[in-house]
C-alpha cells in the first residue's frame, strides 16, 4: 500500500465524516417531526376510539388512570391505589406514556434492592478479609436503599430535563399563541399551529401541545384537557399556562390578556434564572482556580527564580 492510496483513503473517510456531520442535524429534525406526528396521531386515534366506544372519560388524562391501566393489564387492582396514581403522574411527567410504566416502576423499586443485596453478598463472601457483622449489615442496607431510590432518581432526572426544556421554549411559544389569538384564531387551532412550529426546536413542548390540541378538539371539556396538560408537565411554565387559561375561562376574562401577562411573567422568570446562574458562577469557579490556575501561575512566576537560585547554588559550590 503506497502513500498515495493511504492519502486517498484518509481523504475519503474525512469527506464522508464531514458529510455525515452536516447531514445528521437534518436527519434528527426529520426524526423529531416524525416522532411528534406519531405521538399526536396515536393520541387522536385513542380519543376517537374512546368517543366511538362511549368510554371517553376513561382515557382523559393522556391515557387510562393508573388504577384502571394496571388492573386491565395485570389484574392487580389492590396494587393500583394512591401509589399507582403518583407513579403514573411521574411517568407522564418523564415522558413515558406506556400504561404499563407505573407497574414496571414499582416492580423495579421492589426488585432492585434484592438484586443489589445479592451482588453485595457475593462481593462480601468473595472478600479475602474478614468483614464484621455490623459492616456487612450496613453494606446490605445501603445496597437495598440505593436499589430502592435508583428508579426514582432516574425518573426525577428525566422530569427535570423535560421541565427545563419546556420552561426554556415556552415564552416564545406563548408569544406565537398570543399573535394567533389576537388574529382571531381559535384556541384549539392556535395550540395545534404552535405545536407544529416549535417541533424542531423543542420536541417535548411540541408533543405536549399537540396532545393538548387533540384533547381540546375531541373532549367536550376544555378545562379537563388543560388540567391533564398541567398534570403531564408537572410544574413550571406549562402548569402556570394551564392554570391561567382555566382561571380566565372560569371568570370570563380575556384569554389574550391572560397570555400577555403570562408571557411577561415567564420572560421575567427566565431573566431572573439567568441572573441567578450568573451570580452563582464566581463561587463555583473558586475551587477550579485554586486547583488548576494558581499552581500554573506560581510555576510561571516562581519557576525562573527557582532555576536561577539553583544554578547560582551549583556555581557557587
Amino acid at each position: 500500500m503506497n502513500n498515495e492510496l493511504i492519502i486517498t483513503v484518509i481523504s475519503a473517510l474525512v469527506a464522508a465524516g464531514s458529510f455525515a456531520a452536516f447531514a445528521l442535524p437534518f436527519l434528527n429534525k426529520s426524526e423529531k417531526k416524525e416522532k411528534f406526528r406519531s405521538v399526536i396521531e396515536k393520541r387522536r386515534k385513542a380519543l376517537f376510539q374512546a368517543t366511538k366506544d362511549g368510554s371517553l372519560n376513561k382515557v382523559s388524562g393522556d391515557s387510562v388512570s393508573a388504577k384502571d391501566s394496571m388492573a386491565s393489564f395485570y389484574k392487580l387492582q389492590h396494587l393500583a391505589g394512591r401509589m399507582g396514581e403518583k407513579a403514573r403522574d411521574k411517568m407522564l411527567q418523564a415522558g413515558n406514556r406506556d400504561p404499563k410504566a407505573p407497574f414496571k416502576f414499582m416492580i423495579a423499586q421492589g426488585a432492585l434492592p434484592i438484586v443489589l443485596c445479592l451482588i453485595a453478598m457475593l462481593f462480601i463472601s468473595g472478600s479475602e478479609k474478614e468483614i464484621s457483622n455490623g459492616l456487612t449489615m450496613t453494606i446490605l442496607l445501603g445496597a437495598a436503599f440505593a436499589g430502592y431510590k435508583l428508579p426514582d432518581v432516574l425518573v426525577k432526572n428525566a422530569i427535570i430535563k423535560r421541565q427545563q426544556e419546556i420552561n426554556l421554549a415556552f415564552p416564545d411559544a406563548l408569544d406565537m399563541m398570543l399573535i394567533c389569538v389576537q388574529g382571531g384564531i381559535g384556541l384549539e387551532q392556535t395550540v395545534d399551529r404552535v405545536a407544529h412550529e416549535v417541533a424542531e426546536h423543542s420536541p417535548v413542548l411540541a408533543e405536549e401541545l399537540g396532545i393538548l390540541s387533540a384533547e381540546m378538539a375531541m373532549l367536550n371539556d376544555r378545562r379537563q384537557a388543560l388540567q391533564d396538560f398541567a398534570r403531564r408537565v408537572g410544574s413550571g411554565a406549562g402548569k402556570s399556562f394551564a392554570t391561567s387559561l382555566i382561571q380566565a375561562e372560569q371568570y370570563g376574562t380575556s384569554i389574550s390578556q391572560a397570555m400577555r401577562v403570562m408571557s411577561d411573567e415567564l420572560r421575567d422568570m427566565r431573566m431572573a434564572l439567568a441572573e441567578q446562574k450568573a451570580a452563582s458562577l464566581p463561587p463555583k469557579l473558586t475551587v477550579p482556580m485554586i486547583l488548576f490556575f494558581l499552581p500554573a501561575l506560581f510555576i510561571i512566576i516562581l519557576g525562573p527564580a527557582g532555576i536561577q537560585a539553583s544554578a547560582a547554588g551549583v556555581g557557587g559550590g
